[in-house]
């Protein structure tokens, strides 16, 4: 699955939380990672002051590594996660990769 840079696309994901049970809000603040997430209280913050993508790359970040109960999810919302979290399955097989914060992380090929 490609990741669109739309605002369409960032609607899908943002509901994507509204249909789990972690609340998402847009903040004012100085995250170094443009994020965070409160797992006791199911909440998770992102940078308000950041772009269509960032935001975008920030909800998709997310979305992998935390899990949701699908109980809530339609079917949509069900594929476009299972995309998601294939997508990220793929990419794990690479030599070098991305951390979160631009960091390179060496990984062993399978």
């Amino acid at each position: 699955m490609v990741i669109k840079y739309t605002p369409h696309f960032l609607h899908k994901l943002e509901d994507l939380f509204a249909e789990s049970d972690y609340m998402l809000r847009y903040e004012k603040g100085n995250f170094k990672s443009g994020y965070c997430v409160l797992k006791d209280t199911k909440m998770v913050l992102v940078n308000a002051y950041y772009p269509l993508e960032g935001k975008v790359n920030c909800l998709v970040d997310i979305l992998r590594n935390i899990e949701l109960s699908q109980d809530k999810f339609t079917d949509k919302s069900r594929k476009l996660l299972a995309d998601l979290l294939a997508q990220d399955q793929s990419e794990a097989g690479n030599q070098l990769s991305i951390g979160r914060q631009g960091v390179v992380i060496e990984r062993e090929m399978a």
